[in-house]
């Protein structure tokens, strides 16, 4: 499907296509955005507009030669937009991609993104703030690092979670090991999300296409990814900190284990040492005489057996 945003007396509207011969190409449009678009759609607009659109391999490769490439008249962009699917603690990087010629922003994406649906409200609701396509792409960059910083910031609020069970309530187990697994890969996509648009907004503040205040904006959003880079970095430290702990916790129950089984094993050896004589097959063994040989004996094995363990017990090994 294609929604194209057009400037009319000082409006914009929008037209969603169903068919790509009903668009206007002699209308002054600002954006046509390509959802789900057919090979007939991109066909279409590839030849009407003169675009070179990336195929999906080539969205997909990750040189940076491919990951942004402009002349004269383009501007092309594949970057990542994250989106949680089917509300899973899993975060995908999709790959988007923006193309800039003649003052108008094409976007192509195989998904649906709440950063869109805001951005056409505000086109719809402010078109005197959008003038052309560098306007839009600023506007959607922008947008996209708030809903990234509120990501991090609630993944960062599960990973302090995460730490307080490790190291307070010294929770184990397999639960933990998995949250600790989610929120590596987490914390990698979403770096590897703010990567990627911190190469394009790098290459758009670069091209003579755009024009100051767009620049301008765009260098904040710059700096906003790149203190979100550093937070994501201290996030992914403490990650592998908790890491270490879990191990480390995990070391300590199982030496206490070994302690335990090491210290009953050393009680029991001197009973077993009395029962061990006592089991001999001797002639001559004068206490097998005695009329109270065999509660002597018993006795003496479990005093053996408990003097080591208040031993223990005074040393504070149990």
């Amino acid at each position: 499907m294609l929604n194209l945003f057009i400037k009319r007396n000082g409006m914009v509207v929008r037209e969603s296509v169903q068919a790509v011969e009903a668009i206007q190409v002699d209308a002054d449009i600002l954006w046509i955005d390509l959802l789900h678009p057919t090979a007939q759609e991109i066909a279409y607009i590839s030849k009407t507009y003169l675009l070179d659109i990336p195929t999906k391999e080539e969205r997909e490769e990750i040189e940076e030669s491919s990951r942004y490439w402009e002349n004269s008249e383009t501007v092309t962009i594949n970057t990542y937009f994250l989106t949680r699917p089917n509300t899973e603690n899993v975060l995908h990087n999709e790959t988007i991609t923006f193309l800039l010629t003649r003052g108008i922003l094409f976007t192509v994406r195989y998904s649906e993104f709440r950063v869109f649906d805001e951005i056409q409200q505000r086109v719809l609701a402010s078109p005197k703030k959008f003038e052309d396509g560098f306007d839009l792409i600023s506007k959607i960059f922008e947008l996209r690092v708030e809903r990234d910083a509120d990501m991090l910031e609630s993944i960062a609020k599960q990973t302090r979670l995460l730490r307080r069970s490790v190291v307070f309530d010294k929770k184990l187990g397999d639960e933990i090991l998995e949250n600790l697994s989610i929120l590596q890969e987490m914390h990698l996509s979403l770096r590897d999300s703010l990567f990627d648009k911190r190469l394009a907004i790098a290459a758009l503040l670069r091209t003579h296409k755009a024009d100051s205040e767009v620049k301008k904006d765009l260098g904040t959003v710059l700096k906003d990814i790149n203190s979100l880079v550093e937070f994501t970095n201290v996030n992914m430290n403490i990650l592998d900190n908790i890491q270490t702990l879990f191990s480390s916790q995990i070391n300590i129950e199982q030496n206490k284990i070994i302690k335990t089984f090491t210290m009953v094993t050393v009680a029991m050896m001197p009973p077993t040492l009395i029962a061990t004589i006592y089991g001999m097959n001797f002639t001559h063994m004068p206490e097998l005489q005695w009329t109270y040989a065999y509660p002597v004996a018993l006795g003496i094995m479990v005093i053996s057996t408990i003097l080591p363990m208040l031993y223990f017990k005074k040393k504070k090994w149990l």
